[in-house]
C-alpha cells in the first residue's frame, strides 16, 4: 500500500509539473477568469469579452517543424456556449472589418506535437486585423521559432488590448468586445537567468511595420493589462528583467 501510495504521490508531482510547463515563474495573475491548462497551453478566459485574457506556452525544438496544420475552427468544448465564441461568428468577418481568425498561440509554433488541433478552439481565436496578423504579427512569431531553432527553448505570454473601440462581428449573436491591440512577452530561463523582451502591437499596424518598433517593456505591459506576467519571479530580479528594453531583442533579430 505504502509503495502504491509512493507511486501515486511520483505521478502527481509529475503530472503537476507536466502542467506548469506551459508558463515560468507562475502563470499570470490580476484578472478572474476561467483558467484552462492543456498539454500545449495555458489560457485564461475572459466570459465578458469572449476571448482569453492571455495564454501562456513553452515552444521548443521538439514542438515546431511539423506538417503544414489545417484550421477547423472549434468552439472550446470546456467553456461554456456563452461565454465563448462559435465558428458562425465570425461569418463575414473578413469582408466587413477586415479580420482574420487570429491564433494567440500560433499554430506553426506547435505543429509537430499531437494537440495541435487545439490550438484551432476558438478560445484562442481573436478578430485579429489582417495587416496585423499577416504582418508584423506574424514576423514576431517567426521570429521566436527561428530563435527556438538555435536550441534555445522560449516561454510566450500573449493577449489582448482593450484600449479603444476597434470593431464588432457583423455576425455574432453574443455580446463581445474585439481587441484594439495585442501584447507578446518572449522569456527565456537558462540556470536561472532570465531574459524577456516584450512587445505591444495595435489593431491599425501596418502590414509593413517592423515589430521590433514595437517593444516595450514588460512592467509596460503589466501596467496596460493590470495582469503579473511572472508572479514567481523573485524581486530580485524585477527590474532587470521587467523594467528594460532589449533583453531578447538581438536574438529575435532587431
Amino acid at each position: 500500500m505504502k509503495q502504491q501510495l509512493g507511486w501515486l504521490a511520483v505521478l502527481c508531482l509529475w503530472g503537476a509539473n507536466a502542467l506548469a510547463d506551459n508558463c515560468t515563474y507562475g502563470c499570470p495573475t490580476g484578472i478572474t477568469g476561467q483558467e484552462i491548462t492543456r498539454s500545449i497551453y495555458t489560457l485564461n478566459n475572459n466570459a465578458t469579452t469572449k476571448f482569453a485574457n492571455w495564454v501562456a506556452y513553452h515552444v521548443t525544438t521538439s514542438t515546431i517543424d511539423g506538417p503544414t496544420r489545417s484550421r477547423n475552427w472549434k468552439a472550446d468544448p470546456d467553456i461554456a456556449s456563452a461565454n465563448t465564441l462559435e465558428p458562425a461568428d465570425y461569418t463575414d468577418a473578413y469582408a466587413t472589418i477586415g479580420t482574420d481568425r487570429g491564433h494567440q498561440v500560433p499554430l506553426a509554433s506547435f505543429s509537430n506535437t499531437s494537440d495541435w488541433a487545439m490550438l484551432n478552439y476558438l478560445s484562442n481565436i481573436t478578430p485579429q486585423d489582417s495587416d496585423l496578423n499577416q504582418g508584423p504579427w506574424v514576423d514576431l512569431e517567426s521570429a521566436v521559432r527561428d530563435y527556438v531553432r538555435t536550441g534555445q527553448d522560449v516561454y510566450v505570454v500573449s493577449g489582448p488590448l482593450y484600449e479603444w473601440y476597434f470593431a464588432t462581428l457583423p455576425g455574432a449573436d453574443e455580446t463581445h468586445t474585439v481587441p484594439s491591440g495585442y501584447f507578446k512577452v518572449v522569456i527565456t530561463v537558462v540556470n536561472g537567468w532570465v531574459e524577456a523582451s516584450a512587445f505591444v502591437m495595435e489593431q491599425n499596424a501596418s502590414r509593413s511595420d517592423d515589430f521590433c518598433a514595437s517593444e516595450v517593456t514588460v512592467d509596460q505591459v503589466e501596467a496596460r493589462t493590470g495582469l503579473n506576467i511572472m508572479p514567481n519571479l523573485p524581486s530580485s530580479k524585477e527590474s532587470a528583467v521587467e523594467g528594460q528594453l532589449g533583453g531578447l531583442t538581438s536574438e529575435l533579430g532587431c
